[in-house]
């Protein structure tokens, strides 16, 4: 396995990876060809093709980051292989590499290796990625919002369709401008400048409203005086579930953020009985705000490392 032969990930890419995702769905957010394009820059992505599998990697994020499990410095970052035997290739990882951690694996392939006798269990850990589990809703209760659970969704929801003389769009091409500049006065609000992270993510989100039409994602915004006050962009994670990748909503705007999660999930996601709504990254005030609207279940993803 050779590195040197790794490229960065263009837009030219996007039929491989879409080939592949169609062909073993994805389970977790991050695996869209979208999503891996417009955090490319943040993460300094490159891919590999090996033995019919997709291998993102990055040769500096954990370093530049000091997010490395073991605490080493020049650690390879992988993410998990794409294809149909992906405890094969980390196996195979772990035979070629001394310095490496693969982040974002499912469950579903920690189970696989686990059993995998191939693996000496005292050599590895695999260690749950509670931060970055995502939360999945069912479309139905995101729309109906029933019961006691979400009396405060909906107070909040019927409060602002009574106070606001809104529309509700789907993005395209003439909006994307005024989702930019809510997207800019958010920034200013909460000072991206003085934030690396949120600066990180203004970018990636900037990357998707300027490659919106190549990436082919769905999104809605809310517009009030003609104003963009809420937006989010998601897209078809697997035939069962839409993936929302980003939402975000003028606070001066009482339910703005419960208006744009109950219009999207009533007029874009009528194909689908799940939507991903990503995870918290260990916020305690986004994991407030996903655990009340009690999702139907997590993705539980790890993060597998050797033993020192």
């Amino acid at each position: 396995m050779n590195l040197e032969n790794a490229r960065r990930i263009k837009m030219e890419d996007r039929s491989l990876f879409n080939e592949y995702f169609h062909k073993y769905p994805p389970e977790i957010s991050e695996f869209t060809f979208s999503n891996l394009f417009i955090w490319k820059d943040c993460y300094n992505y490159e891919y590999l093709k090996w033995k019919d599998h997709i291998l993102v990697f990055s040769r500096t994020y954990l370093n530049q980051w000091k997010l490395s499990i073991t605490g080493d410095k020049d650690v390879l970052f992988f993410l998990a292989p794409i294809g149909e035997n992906p405890g094969d290739i980390i196996l195979d990882l772990f035979n070629n590499f001394g310095k490496l951690e693969i982040h974002r694996v499912p469950e579903s392939i920690v189970q696989i290796i686990d059993s995998d006798k191939r693996f000496e269990k005292s050599k590895v850990t695999f260690k749950p990625d509670r931060d970055n589990w995502d939360y999945v809703y069912e479309r139905e209760k995101l729309i109906s919002l029933p019961g006691n659970a979400y009396r405060q969704k909906r107070r909040k929801l019927k409060k602002f369709t009574s106070i606001y003389d809104f529309e509700f769009h789907l993005v395209e091409d003439k909006y994307l401008e005024s989702c930019k500049d809510l997207q800019s006065e958010w920034c200013d609000i909460n000072e991206c400048q003085s934030n690396e992270d949120l600066q990180q993510e203004h970018l990636a989100i900037i990357n998707a409203f300027d490659y919106y039409r190549e990436l082919e994602m769905r999104g809605g915004l809310i517009l009030v005086d003609n104003k963009c006050i809420a937006y989010t962009i998601g897209e078809k994670l697997n035939k069962n579930t839409m993936v929302i990748h980003i939402e975000k909503a003028h606070a001066d705007y009482e339910g703005s953020y419960q208006a744009i999660n109950h219009l999207f999930a009533k007029k874009c996601c009528n194909k689908v009985k799940y939507v991903n709504r990503e995870q918290d990254l260990g916020i305690p005030g986004i994991r407030y705000a996903k655990e009340t609207y009690k999702p139907h279940h997590m993705v539980k993803k790890y993060i597998i490392f050797r033993n020192i």
